[in-house]
């Protein structure tokens, strides 16, 4: 819709500056005629934006342009409010900012959505901290928000951090690394860095304090956290003591079984219709903990190691509780 662009276009001047029209035309795909029109019609709505001659010309808009909200609409308002209600802002130390923006967008929306979209964001709940069985989610161990504060400081500013770091088993100490972005991944917060051009991912919880330097990091200037986090990630489940196992089980229990897991590599239907997964296993210890869960909803099929500790459990528990004759 025109009404839609109209607003992307003020938005995009107000985000950039000075535009061309071709950058405006491909950043709105349409033609350069239309955003011709566009502006015209803006200008003609008393919109202050103006045109600049030459060959670093374009068009931008009058510097303390501010313009309500108006362009967005039920769905958008939504949106916003409901992504609100997540707890990435928690885990790096923006609650307090992420709650007032959320009044100032709220108090900017038109009077015809502001009452709708609120009620509405009302009825979605995003991510409870139980699940339907009373579980209680994984929540990230309390951060300090003068340790987030400081990570996260170093990682917009493109700065070295220096931060005190408990590794699992390891006395805490004191380490610099080059920091490149920050992650959210169920409920838990993560720097990913590197360290002497080595990949490095610390969780934030075991963070116990941090100090951004003056120094500058040494990082690309621009990075793909998603793939960056895929790659690292991939690392993670091919390395260390993980374990591959075969199972076959009752199609109704897979969810369950894959939530304990590093990654399913294969799966597929038996003619009986039980399902086949491969499966990787933190380690040995952590596969005979999980499948045991199962009892006799799953059957091991490798490695043979697993199916014999398996086995040997099953017969000291039968043997625990069998009766006398």
């Amino acid at each position: 819709m025109r009404a839609d662009r109209l607003v992307s276009l003020v938005l995009l001047l107000r985000r950039h500056g000075r535009m061309t029209a071709d950058t405006l035309a491909r950043e709105l795909e349409v033609s350069t005629r239309t955003v011709l029109r566009d502006i015209e019609a803006l200008s003609a709505a008393g919109v202050p934006v103006y045109a600049e001659r030459g060959r670093h010309g374009g068009f931008a808009l009058l510097p303390d342009f501010q313009t309500a909200l108006t362009g967005l609409n039920h769905d958008e308002a939504l949106a916003l409010l409901v992504a609100g209600s997540r707890r990435g802002a928690q885990l790096f130390g923006l609650g307090s900012a992420l709650a007032s923006a959320m009044l100032k967008v709220v108090d900017a929306l038109p009077e015809n959505l502001r009452d709708t979209a609120a009620d509405a964001a009302r009825r979605l709940l995003v991510d409870p901290e139980t699940d339907l069985l009373s579980r209680r989610v994984a929540d990230e161990d309390e951060v300090s928000d003068a340790v987030v504060a400081e990570v996260r400081r170093a990682v917009f500013a493109g700065h070295k951090l220096r931060i005190h770091y408990g590794a699992v088993d390891q006395a805490p100490r004191w380490r610099t690394v080059d920091p490149i972005g920050l992650v959210t991944v169920r409920h838990q917060g993560y720097l990913l860095a590197t360290r002497c051009g080595a990949d490095r991912t610390y969780r934030l919880s075991r963070v116990l304090a941090a100090e951004a330097l003056d120094e500058p990091a040494q990082r690309p200037a621009t990075v793909d956290l998603d793939r960056a986090w895929q790659e690292r990630n991939a690392r993670f489940r091919t390395g260390g003591d993980q374990v591959a196992v075969l199972v076959r089980l009752d199609p109704a229990r897979r969810e369950q079984l894959v939530g304990t897991v590093l990654a399913v590599c294969a799966e597929e239907f038996d003619a009986d219709g039980r399902l086949r997964l491969n499966v990787i296993f933190q380690d040995a210890r952590h596969a005979e903990w999980a499948l045991w869960q199962h009892a006799a909803h799953v059957e091991v099929l490798a490695p043979e190691v697993l199916r014999t500790s398996l086995h040997d459990r099953a017969a000291t528990v039968a043997a625990r509780y069998r009766t006398s004759s």
